[in-house]
């Protein structure tokens, strides 16, 4: 366990009312000192640069920069900082693409007061605090993950072709042009791309690509 007395905590969400319900939480827990709370995460790395907070509660949905991008950002920036993800939703694949993007723990809003505050102790300490049902979600994903990667990923080369596009940053209508298809017909290739690959967004499907060395 580290030795020290009180764990810097920055609060990031969109809703007004759950920040100042987390400040009063806080406010009462001696070993806990709330430096920063934040409707968003568009200044993030300049308010870790500058306030270092060693643990942050992290919103999974809020304008501009999501929490799963955010907590990108903080891992490649700042690996120490300890990011828990907070939401009101058990989103099998959201939960799932915030563990792989670095955070080290995921709890649902709902979740009692003395757990919030158990959970940031030990998301600081070196723990992976979740809400109950969560781990398993987890474990039931990286199970899916392990076996989606241990089988043929069997893309026609007019897939390969799109998603290789996909990954150089090509919008639909570029692909289109550059394949000498219409915009329809990328749907109908992105979509077929998903399905094989197993995904739900182009960011997924390239991210996916490249750790298969698709692309």
């Amino acid at each position: 366990m580290k030795e020290k007395s009180t764990i810097k905590v920055s609060l990031y969400d969109d809703c007004c009312p759950f920040r100042e319900s987390i400040s009063k939480l806080f406010s009462l827990v001696p070993q806990i000192e709330l430096i920063g709370s934040y409707s968003n995460a568009t200044a993030i790395l300049e308010n870790c640069r500058y306030r270092k907070p060693d643990v942050i509660l992290m919103d999974i949905d809020m304008p501009g920069i999501s929490g799963i991008d955010a907590v990108s950002m903080i891992q490649t920036h700042f690996p120490d900082i300890k990011v828990l993800m907070q939401t009101v939703f058990e989103d099998n694949h959201r939960v799932f693409q915030s563990i792989c993007n670095g955070a080290v723990g995921y709890i649902l809003k709902k979740t009692d007061p003395v757990e919030i505050v158990d959970a940031v102790k030990q998301a600081y300490d070196g723990g992976a605090p979740m809400s109950p049902g969560i781990a398993f979600k987890i474990l039931h994903m990286l199970r899916k993950q392990h076996h989606v990667q241990n089988e043929e990923i069997d893309l026609s080369a007019r897939e390969l072709e799109v998603l290789t596009l996909l990954a150089k940053g090509f919008s639909y209508k570029m692909i289109a042009s550059e394949c000498n298809i219409c915009i329809d017909t990328v749907r109908f290739y992105i979509k077929k791309i998903y399905e094989k690959l197993q995904v739900h967004s182009m960011t997924e499907a390239v991210s996916k690509a490249i750790r298969a060395k698709l692309v």
